[in-house]
């Protein structure tokens, strides 16, 4: 129903308070001709116009009769709301099709479609031929109704007026169908029949929709096709493909990347290349080629690069592969130009950075960035950048201003509830995130299984046994969700650590599934750290079963024996991993200095000042050599004072 056309008597109540140069207008208008009055109305109802002023010029347009003109009427109804509009478009008794596009138009942006849809009904009856603009208002005023016989009808009518051969109204089309109705058969067809497919909208528009819809390889093959037809891809159509890339099946991406190799050899304009070297960098990431992902972005020269889309691909393939130093870097090299403007999808990946190797300072300067020069609210309403936030902060240790922002946030989604309650497990609040998961259930959020892997991790981490024996059992009883692998390897970690580790033997034989490292790994913690010795001697055969180029079991069982002076057990597990070729993986830290990252892995000389840091190294050893305890802690308590 259309709100009341009644005007209120405040509504047209006319101010005194106007400009001088107002008054000035109509005393001009006074002077000239009925057509000459009507031409310069016309150009005053042009742009923006204030409340006052438009009555005033409405007034105006009464007394000279020109409210039956059909270009004043148009303009009028584009400044008024549909119930006003609609008023002034019923006064006209001949109207002709640019009124009528324009009520067309007013009423379906305010919802009124069926409305709307009725005057373009009239059209005929008043002999009156639609034209691209009818049908592209009413396409656009489709979106706010759900019944698709309506752009079947629609549909009918741009077929029978002739209008198929126009790109505008079927790019309309397409995205009705595509993203309104998720009709993508129909879009498909709607595209497929198009006599012009020049206009890259088009494309985009039936990407977006395939993309939308999970069908990854239709969105890999229309990018093709529009690469051989030599059209160069938005950085809209991009944004598609790249979403698209991100559900591609491992097993596929050999393939794909096969497909666009040939294609870069025969394509010749540099900037559609540049798209294809921006799929092949994600593509190379996703399946942990970094080094041929760096490859093909550096194949894209400067002018290419001033897009973000292939320095966010090239960011992602290395965080989402352990490399964070090679991330920040890269994300350093961006900043150093100021064409370069990082969005939200980079933010995410240098904060996902920032967390993996607790760079704080980065991590901070990000958020004041955001803060200061990021779209107004958008860390209050974007969950993508908060819940990298609260991920960040969270990993640094700064729980407080990880509930900051999980705290500001306008909706909160299952999962920024997951990224919090992991944040506060891996912080030791065992509890909080227990309270939390029973807020988020009083908001009616729904429990997915990434919820309970924090819930898990924090019962074990506080060693909240029971608690967790609760939650494991509630999974499948009261959520319908079955305890997943991970599941039960953090189940199976809560029991362990706190001792019972028959029970946790007992839930592996129980279990749907194969145990694999971390559930040994699991047991095995447990033993060594209650003393159960030589369970876990039998526990680390199982382990290195399932994992025997991990030296991770070796250490522990070898640690485990020199605790209790074993030592021939531990001669026997190093020259295991001696003969099997297992080496102890390197121990690596991070530390930031002036906003540089450096990485420092035990025992590689590759750092360019690893020869002053050892000389530095063994002159402090030297020193507290020669120096008694004694003189150490009495030259610290001098210092103090």
């Amino acid at each position: 129903m259309l709100p009341s056309c009644k005007p209120t008597s405040a509504t047209f109540k006319l101010k005194t308070r106007h400009s001088s140069s107002f008054h000035f207008r109509f005393r001009f208008l006074r002077s000239f001709s009925s057509s000459s009055a009507f031409s310069n109305l016309s150009t005053l109802l042009q742009g923006h116009i204030s409340q006052t002023h438009l009555l005033q010029l409405h007034a105006r347009i009464f007394i000279l009769g020109a409210h039956q003109n059909n270009l004043i009427a148009t303009r009028l109804i584009g400044h008024y709301p549909s119930p006003f509009a609609l008023r002034v478009f019923s006064q006209l008794k001949n109207p002709n099709i640019f009124p009528s596009n324009a009520i067309i138009r007013v009423l379906g942006e305010d919802g009124h479609f069926r409305h709307a849809f009725s005057i373009f009904k009239t059209l005929k009856q008043r002999c009156l031929s639609p034209n691209d603009f009818t049908f592209s208002f009413l396409l656009k005023a489709c979106f706010r109704v759900s019944d698709l016989r309506y752009l079947e009808q629609i549909h009918t009518h741009v077929m029978t007026s002739g209008y198929l051969c126009d790109p505008v109204v079927c790019n309309g089309l397409l995205v009705v169908y595509a993203k309104g109705f998720k009709d993508l058969d129909s879009a498909r067809k709607v595209f497929d029949e198009m006599p012009e497919k020049g206009m890259v909208s088009c494309w985009t528009s039936l990407i977006a929709g395939c993309a939308q819809a999970g069908r990854t390889e239709e969105v890999l093959s229309l990018f093709c096709k529009m690469v051989e037809v030599n059209l160069q891809p938005e950085d809209d159509t991009m944004v598609s493909v790249l979403s698209a890339c991100s559900n591609l099946e491992i097993f596929k991406i050999e393939n794909w990347l096969t497909i666009l190799i040939e294609f870069i050899n025969n394509v010749n304009n540099k900037t559609i290349r540049d798209s294809i070297h921006t799929v092949l960098i994600y593509l190379y990431g996703k399946l942990g080629d970094t080094e041929r992902s760096r490859k093909s972005f550096n194949e894209i020269d400067d002018f290419g690069k001033r897009s973000v889309l292939p320095w966010n691909s090239m960011m992602a393939a290395y965080v989402q592969n352990g490399r964070p130093v090679e991330a920040l870097s890269l994300f350093r090299l961006m900043m150093e130009n100021p064409v370069r403007k990082p969005n939200h999808v980079t933010m995410v990946s240098v904060l996902s950075a920032c967390a993996q190797i607790g760079d704080l300072d980065l991590g901070t300067w990000v958020h004041e960035y955001l803060k200061s020069k990021g779209r107004r609210g958008i860390l209050e309403t974007n969950t993508f950048l908060a819940t990298a936030l609260i991920d960040m902060y969270s990993k640094c240790g700064c729980l407080e201003k990880a509930k900051q922002v999980f705290g500001r946030m306008v909706s909160k989604d299952v999962i920024s509830f997951n990224a919090m309650i992991m944040g506060l497990a891996t912080n030791g609040k065992g509890e909080e995130a227990v309270s939390l998961f029973s807020k988020m259930q009083e908001v009616g959020l729904s429990p997915n299984a990434g919820t309970f892997l924090g819930l898990l991790c924090a019962c074990g981490h506080s060693g909240l046994s029971e608690e967790g024996q609760r939650i494991f059992n509630n999974m499948s009883s009261d959520f319908s969700i079955p305890p997943r692998l991970e599941h039960y390897a953090c189940y199976i970690d809560l029991l362990s650590r706190v001792g019972l580790v028959e029970e946790a033997l007992k839930v592996i034989d129980s279990m749907p599934f194969e145990p694999n490292n971390f559930v040994w790994g699991a047991i095995l913690g447990g033993c060594l750290l209650h003393s159960r010795t030589e369970l876990a001697a039998k526990v680390y055969k199982k382990l290195v079963e399932v994992d025997p180029e991990n030296s991770g079991g070796y250490v522990m069982l070898a640690n485990a024996f020199a605790v209790d002076r074993r030592w021939s057990e531990v001669s026997v597990v190093r020259w295991l991993m001696r003969e099997k070729g297992v080496k102890k993986q390197p121990g690596h830290s991070w530390i930031s200095i002036d906003g540089i990252v450096y990485e420092f892995v035990a025992g590689s000389p590759q750092h360019p000042q690893t020869e002053g840091i050892y000389n530095t190294l063994t002159g402090l050893v030297k020193v507290m050599k020669v120096t008694s305890p004694s003189e150490i802690l009495l030259g610290l308590w001098c210092r103090k004072f």
